[in-house]
């Protein structure tokens, strides 16, 4: 076939290909709307059917809402201020008002009169501390204060205060009452009931403690691998002794240092001596076993009851 007869004929398949692939687009219109109308007349359930299957919709994933994170504002104490208070009202007086102790008195308790102590009573403490603050209703507190007077006498008093919303600005509202002082608390059980006998155990401790109160070697040759610990600086004693050491597991009092990776937990008494005297102290550590020494693997802090770790 010529070239030209060629041209010519791919010159007529053109608009032929595109009528038909027009023609292939009413034909499905046309059956879509057939779909349509047949359902229409079958009734609804088969409309929705036949809706579907004319068209695809694309429906967006909805978003999920954020969730909400409710934040209680913690109530602040107003045991510093009830505190100051105390330490101001003490020591001023109602014959002399101006005084700047009187002025602050009155500008923290506006509403509270001013104490009249005798010439040579002891009225000014030695120093004043919150002890205990209990919140109630209504934003008011009960802060008690501890006065601590030369003669080593100690009178509580009971400082009613109030607090606004946002725990920003404090007021006493009322005078001071004297009040019992707090009760002692009944001290559980040690934890700490294996005593541990001289040994590795009780050297190592002992090591550590007088490198990290006295200076006398470096801290980090007693620590396990990775733990950060550094001395007391300056050094405040001269000398550190061990006087007893108690442990919270048996494998503590064991004569030889157990398997790698053991740890045990103990409380250690000390007696250390400087210039001024001698202070009996007590630490808790934990040790780690590594190639058949102990290792401190943590000092711990707190108090020396629960035994745990914090």
């Amino acid at each position: 076939m010529s070239p030209g007869k060629q041209a010519s004929e791919s010159e007529a398949a053109a608009p032929m290909a595109a009528g038909a692939r027009l023609e292939s687009m009413r034909r499905r219109v046309r059956l879509s709307r057939l779909a349509v109308l047949t359902a229409i007349a079958a009734g609804p359930v088969a409309l929705c059917v036949a809706v579907a299957s004319t068209r695809t919709t694309v429906q967006a994933a909805t978003p999920s809402k954020p969730t909400a994170v409710r934040t209680s504002a913690v109530a602040a104490d107003p045991g510093g201020y009830a505190q100051l208070f105390v330490s101001v009202w003490l020591r001023s007086r109602a014959d002399d008002a101006t005084s700047a102790q009187a002025r602050l008195a009155q500008s923290i308790a506006p509403d509270v009169d001013l104490p009249a102590p005798a010439p040579a009573a002891q009225s000014k403490p030695e120093s004043v501390t919150a002890v205990r603050s209990a919140q109630r209703a209504g934003g008011t507190w009960s802060v008690t204060v501890a006065a601590q007077y030369a003669d080593g006498s100690v009178r509580y008093y009971a400082v009613p205060v109030a607090a606004d919303p946002a725990g920003a600005s404090f007021t006493v509202t009322g005078a001071p009452g004297v009040v019992a002082g707090p009760v002692r608390a009944e001290v559980p059980k040690s934890s700490y009931g294996v005593t541990v006998p001289a040994g590795d155990l009780s050297s190592a401790v002992g090591e550590f403690l007088a490198a990290y109160l006295t200076g006398a070697g470096e801290v980090d040759r007693y620590l396990a691998p990775g733990v950060k610990l550094s001395a007391v600086s300056p050094a405040p004693y001269a000398v550190v002794s061990v006087e007893e050491v108690s442990a919270g597991e048996e494998v503590a009092a064991a004569e030889k240092v157990p398997a790698d990776g053991t740890a045990v937990r103990v409380l250690v008494q000390v007696e250390a001596l400087d210039s001024s005297g001698r202070w009996p102290l007590g630490y808790e550590l934990t040790l780690k076993a590594r190639s058949g020494r102990w290792e401190v693997a943590a000092l711990e802090s707190g108090t020396a009851q629960d035994g745990g770790a914090r």
